[in-house]
């Protein structure tokens, strides 16, 4: 392989790329929501036989659990005691729009890349400090402030010269971190990171590259753009030769649409072997559920994407009755499509996609793996409050075996779902199974509750608003 003998110089603009990242936001909003969780670790995402993590808090994350695994995996990982919950994305909307909103006042100019992930163009905010000092301020101003109007979410901070630097940035310091990359320092920062960290470098180029012997950016910078070229072709190949050197021109687009969202994987051989497609496929669906979770969004139409031996690509789309979000519903409809072409001589690429995007879904019963397959225990095993009896009402609702159960209303009670009753007020569905419900009753302004469990058909148990943490406005009940 060719090398060059230095790098380009680089044109270094002022510091004006602001990005804000959550830490492990819908666990931490379940934490603040819940107290009896706080400290403990919390796994959100698909809680049935097939469902994926979305956002493991820093707890569990110190079991090895994270996102875009199996939940399965993370089941296995985690201690007794971890609660697995399924989503409230109303819940993390609600303070989603509290952050972004914040940030506006510092800038109009923002893109929203997810509900717990925006970049912020400086340059459109009046009276900025672009010094490292007066960024820092900044940045602490920001942090502070979302922690106070969130009920105590904590968020990480980058500010640079690019999108790319202000993102890893951000990265950095997690979590409650905030880094400033001052202008001319961004190959410093960069170069000794993991080749990883560039934009665009996923397994398969990473793989590539690992095989010419480019471990750090440092040594991607020194591949010549040549051949950097003739082996990723004009598009990747420059892109990667610009990015290595710092060089992201993209500019904060304000109010980002998201129409659809997708994942993909080009293979080092092409694969003819349906047995091997259908586990590439279930990786893609694994990562697409998290990515589509981390948009708080759910959509109908499902898009399978393949590039053939010979380059020719075709897609394959199917929509769905009710827009969905459950990894186990995508997969089978992926797989479907997949069945119908032709893969006798080698698949090239392989890709899985959503479209129809929408805010609210309505499952097929919340998937069929939360009311069928093997038994799984509820989030939590103890009762504090109850000297650890599992059974504190003596009612024999012991040993939940299903993280969901639907009712002869057809209401489906899933674990971790808000919920008021007549009597007891707001709480959270802490398991259900066996046709009962049991419920924490505790909001973010109260005291860890103590549990109590009803017939999942008594009348008195309604669907509940996500609680607010603000206290003048609170609908939290002691």
């Amino acid at each position: 392989m060719l090398w060059n003998s230095g790098t380009m110089p680089s044109v270094h603009p002022q510091a004006s790329v602001l990005h804000l990242d959550l830490d492990a936001f819908f666990a931490a909003v379940e934490q603040r929501d819940k107290p009896s969780l706080r400290g403990k670790p919390v796994v959100v995402g698909g809680t049935g036989g097939r469902g994926v993590v979305s956002t493991a808090s820093y707890e569990a994350r110190v079991f090895g659990a994270r996102s875009a695994m199996p939940t399965a995996e993370a089941r296995r990982r985690c201690p007794p005691g971890t609660a697995f919950l399924g989503g409230r994305f109303d819940a993390y909307r609600m303070t989603s729009r509290v952050v972004m909103d914040l940030l506006r006042e510092v800038s109009p100019v923002l893109e929203q890349v997810s509900v717990d992930e925006a970049f912020l163009d400086l340059t459109a905010a009046t009276d900025v400090d672009f010094s490292t000092e007066g960024l820092t301020r900044l940045g602490e101003d920001l942090m502070a402030r979302i922690k106070a109007e969130t009920g105590g979410l904590t968020a990480s901070v980058g500010i640079a010269t690019s999108k790319m630097m202000a993102k890893l940035g951000s990265e950095m310091r997690k979590p409650a971190g905030l880094t400033v990359i001052a202008p001319g320092t961004e190959e410093d920062v960069l170069h000794p990171m993991s080749v990883r960290a560039v934009p665009g470098v996923g397994p398969a180029t990473g793989g590539k590259l690992h095989a010419f012997g480019v471990e750090t950016v440092g040594d991607l910078a020194r591949v010549s753009r040549e051949d950097l070229v003739s082996i990723f072709g004009e598009a990747h190949g420059g892109g990667l030769y610009r990015l290595a050197r710092a060089r992201d021109e993209r500019l904060v687009t304000a109010e980002r649409e998201t129409k659809s969202v997708s994942v993909e994987e080009t293979f080092e051989t092409d694969i003819a072997d349906r047995d091997g497609l259908d586990t590439e496929l279930e990786a893609l669906v694994r990562r697409l559920t998290a990515r589509l979770s981390a948009s708080a969004y759910f959509g109908r139409t499902i898009t399978v994407k393949v590039r053939q031996h010979d380059f020719t690509q075709l897609t394959r789309s199917g929509t769905l009755a009710h827009a969905t979000g459950e990894g186990a519903v995508i997969l089978r409809e992926a797989r479907r499509l997949l069945a119908t072409i032709d893969i006798s001589s080698g698949l090239r690429l392989l890709g899985v996609g959503v479209s129809g995007l929408t805010a609210h879904a309505q499952e097929e019963l919340l998937g069929s793996d939360l009311v069928a397959g093997p038994p799984v225990p509820g989030p939590v095993i103890e009762y504090p409050d109850s000297g650890g009896n599992l059974d504190p009402q003596g009612d024999g609702a012991t040993e939940l075996d299903r993280v969901a159960v639907i009712d002869r209303r057809g209401e489906t009670w899933g674990t971790g779902q808000d919920v008021v009753h007549e009597e007891f007020g707001p709480g959270w569905v802490w398991g259900a199974g066996r046709g009962r419900v049991s419920v924490r009753f505790e909001g973010p302004l109260t005291p860890p509750g103590r549990v109590r469990t009803f017939d999942a058909d008594d009348p008195a148990l309604q669907r509940g608003e996500p609680p607010d943490w603000r206290p003048s406005t609170a609908n939290n009940r002691p």
